[in-house]
């Protein structure tokens, strides 16, 4: 995962144009890989989609200016390649680990998220830098992806599904997809806590876009900075802001975990309000930025890492909540439906609905280097009223979580799914 997330965000930072089509192209291939992870060898589909995605990433590097369509259609096959991880490898772990262990388990692999992400936004940057230009960085992430496809190939185990639940080999049935879907639709912890991921993404996408932008605007208003009008400008704020998320996102898994684990000895219902309060306070410290920001970027700085870590914190324990409210039959389609709705109310338009909110405050203004500087922070404010929103979601993921976990431990300890089986020869055909 550390090294998939680094080798995404290096080719993401290079080329936020294609933001959309990578995003959309995932949100496509997401209920895809769910359907066949929950039916077929899944270290097989995983090490595939990323084989397939380092060697579309490395092509795409040599692609010339002349054949930008050729370069932007790359970038939605890479999103098909992460896709596939990302829908399977939770649910490998899911079927590994169980209780405090699995949330241990998942934190760590949640942990390459920010850290993957933080690197890359450094290296790309330096190397766009360096090199003078953004395509070397696609010359070396590859080798990441190549690296982490062959160690999932012959390293990683793939345990029978509801192995951790004690059912190995005991599944002999499989339902429909069409069944999978709606028994999915009507499990309101799984449908709230998957609102609230994609109020995380939304401001996730939004700040990885418009954040670096937002604080050296700041400087320029503070004469600290001048207004840069070369084609390659200072990379700084991007390089402080990676590292940043790089720290708070291993620092927001770590504590997320660690607190959940405690709060699970005073309340059943520890995982949602910890992200319930995680969320709430991210919304306090991401309205202080736009606050202090005029006045000092250190204080900025300060708001951002408090903010981010407050808001990685629920990472892992929303697979967490997922794994328990889901047997084990379905959830790569959960998780892949999860995805998919993260990005599509998240971070698929975040970053364009920022802009286009501060390209129409500062219409009247576009001269004037303060007025864009608080017309994008005043767009920017639209994020922690979307946490908020997040927060709320995971309040209502608490109230439902007891009853769709009870529901789910029945139907996987007695095998017999809320719905219609397959037919036996379809079902043979799959195992």
């Amino acid at each position: 995962r550390l090294m998939l997330n680094f080798s995404e965000r290096i080719t993401m930072t290079m080329k936020e144009k294609t933001t959309f089509v990578f995003i959309a192209r995932f949100m496509v291939a997401a209920p895809i890989f769910g359907y066949l992870g929950d039916r077929f060898n899944r270290k097989i589909i995983l090490s595939c989609g990323i084989f397939f995605w380092s060697a579309v990433t490395l092509s795409s590097s040599f692609i010339t200016k002349e054949y930008y369509w050729l370069f932007v259609l790359s970038r939605g096959l890479v999103g098909i390649g992460e896709s596939s991880y990302s829908s399977i490898s939770p649910t490998i772990i899911g079927d590994l680990f169980t209780n405090n262990s699995r949330t241990m388990m998942l934190s760590v692999f949640y942990l390459a998220i920010p850290l993957g992400s933080g690197l890359g936004y450094i290296l790309g940057s330096s190397a766009k830098e360096a090199a003078g230009d953004w395509h070397w960085a696609l010359r070396v992430s590859p080798v990441l992806g190549m690296t982490a496809g062959t160690l999932i190939l012959f390293f990683v185990p793939e345990p029978k599904r509801g192995h951790a639940d004690q059912l190995g080999g005991r599944i002999k049935h499989r339902t429909s997809w069409l069944c999978d879907m709606k028994a999915l639709a009507k499990n309101r912890s799984y449908v709230f806590s998957s609102l609230a991921s994609a109020a995380v993404s939304f401001a996730t996408g939004a700040f990885g876009m418009w954040i670096p932008l937002y604080l050296f605007r700041a400087q320029v208003v503070q004469k600290t900075a001048e207004a840069c009008t070369k084609d390659i400008c200072s990379s700084k704020d991007s390089l402080i802001f990676g590292a940043i998320t790089c720290v708070t996102g291993l620092l927001g898994v770590v504590i997320g975990a660690a607190t959940t684990r405690l709060c699970r000895q005073k309340t059943e219902r520890a995982d949602p309000l910890v992200c319930a309060v995680s969320m709430l306070g991210s919304a306090i410290f991401v309205c202080l930025i736009f606050v202090v920001a005029k006045k000092s970027i250190i204080g900025a700085y300060v708001c951002i890492f408090i903010g981010e870590t407050l808001l990685f914190l629920n990472w892992a324990i929303t697979a967490d909540i997922l794994m328990y409210v889901v047997i084990p039959t379905r959830r790569a389609t959960a998780v892949a439906f999860q995805g998919f709705t993260s990005h599509l109310l998240g971070d698929a338009g975040s970053p364009y609905l920022i802009g286009l909110i501060s390209d129409a405050l500062q219409k009247s203004y576009t001269r004037s280097v303060l007025w864009q500087f608080l017309s994008l922070g005043y767009a920017l404010m639209l994020c922690p009223f979307v946490i908020v929103l997040g927060g709320m979601f995971f309040l209502a993921t608490a109230l439902f979580f007891l009853d769709d976990r009870d529901k789910a431990e029945k139907q996987t300890a007695s095998n017999t799914p809320d719905v219609q089986y397959q037919s036996n020869v379809w079902t043979h055909l799959l195992i």
